[in-house]
């Protein structure tokens, strides 16, 4: 049994968040992670640029959307402006948007550290500082956390002070992947890093977040770090019924309360995402054409087939996703090598940055500007 996370008047227990992933964690998917662990833990919307939300973009006003079952209402928000970052948060608050803010500082994609956001933006300490005081005063209230990488590179690691400015400001619980941007999804999770976060901000919850594949990973993570709390992202690529692992574990029900299901059990989740795709987006072949993404995530390590396998993954209808996967041998057991990392892996070496922002880490004045907020949301 562990101690329930509070994020203001809201009870995150088992203490478990499913990660923001861009162009994944949608109402669709959020809502099969959400069914599968009976309600139970926080789901967080896919990132969502705070310029298009000011801006009222069409594609960001629909990654909003809440199913009326999801309480609380968890919205990633990213930016690089202050004054932008707290007219959205002041937004979400007023129009009663979400219940919960959390801000992306974690993010290593090119097309967002070249803008200085995501994990290149704690190097500027002034400007996170400044942010997170526009965030936190703005929020009326509505509990606002904070995720976040190790640091740019080795050569230059921010997770230590970036922790303890964000508890100087008054977030309410900080995450922490045990990454540097440049590692991108390569090597392993150091964490380590977890622990010295928590050990330097004692008086907030610290969630840990990176190698966590199976919810014994979970559980040893918390147990090693000394963490609050999890951030599940890419283990539940394709596994959306993790969640249910995770509060059987952590209700003292593991590992004989987890789910292994048959292949023909993942092929009804798969088409119930479909589904749910086509519903969201108002329009079935569009919902299936998002769906293709997953196809190689939910049928990685059973007997399916190079043919099989590339042609679910153009399936155009879901009538032809269902047809398909009904000549599969839907009789499979899961098998062992589901089990383990997906997504992607691959590092990366050079971290792409605004020019000469490594050259001082108290000098952010020159990129304090709206134009370097994204226009577009999501993945």
């Amino acid at each position: 049994m562990t101690t329930p996370l509070t994020y203001g008047p809201h009870t995150v227990d088992p203490p478990v968040v499913l990660a923001p992933m861009a162009g994944i964690t949608n109402a669709p998917f959020r809502t099969l992670c959400r069914e599968f662990a009976a309600g139970r833990g926080l789901f967080v919307s896919e990132m969502i640029t705070s310029r298009a939300l000011v801006e009222r973009n069409d594609k960001t006003m629909r990654l909003i959307h809440f199913d009326a079952a999801e309480k609380p209402r968890s919205l990633q928000l990213y930016g690089v402006d202050p004054a932008t970052v707290g007219r959205a948060v002041r937004m979400i608050a007023d129009e009663d948007l979400a219940d919960h803010i959390d801000l992306n500082f974690g993010c290593p994609v090119p097309k967002v550290t070249r803008r200085g956001g995501g994990s290149a933006l704690p190097y500027k300490r002034p400007l996170l500082r400044a942010i997170l005081r526009e965030a936190v005063a703005g929020a009326g209230g509505l509990p606002v956390t904070v995720k976040m990488r190790k640091g740019i590179d080795d050569d230059h690691l921010t997770h230590l002070d970036a922790g303890r400015i964000a508890a100087d400001e008054g977030v309410t619980a900080i995450a922490l992947h045990g990454r540097t941007a440049a590692q991108h999804y390569g090597g392993l999770a150091d964490w380590s890093a977890i622990a010295r976060l928590k050990e330097a901000v004692p008086g907030i919850p610290v969630l840990g977040n990176g190698d966590i594949w199976s919810a014994d990973d979970a559980v040893r993570m918390m147990r090693e770090t000394g963490c609050d709390g999890v951030v599940v992202g890419r283990g539940c690529l394709g596994r959306p019924w993790l969640f249910a692992d995770l509060v059987a574990a952590f209700d003292g029900r593991g590992p004989e309360g987890y789910t292994r299901p048959s292949l023909r059990e993942v092929a009804d989740v798969m088409l119930r995402h479909a589904r749910l795709l086509g519903e969201w987006l108002e329009d079935e072949a569009r919902g299936v054409i998002d769906f293709r993404k997953h196809v190689a995530w939910y049928t990685k390590g059973f007997s399916v087939g190079s043919d099989l396998r590339g042609r679910l993954a153009v399936v155009a209808s879901l009538a032809e996703l269902e047809d398909l996967l009904g000549t599969l041998d839907l009789s499979q057991e899961w098998p062992a090598a589901a089990d383990g990392p997906r997504g992607r892996t691959s590092g990366r070496n050079r971290v792409a940055l605004p020019d000469g922002w490594l050259a001082d880490p108290y000098d952010a004045a020159a990129w304090v500007t709206a134009e370097a907020e994204s226009a577009t949301s999501g993945g």
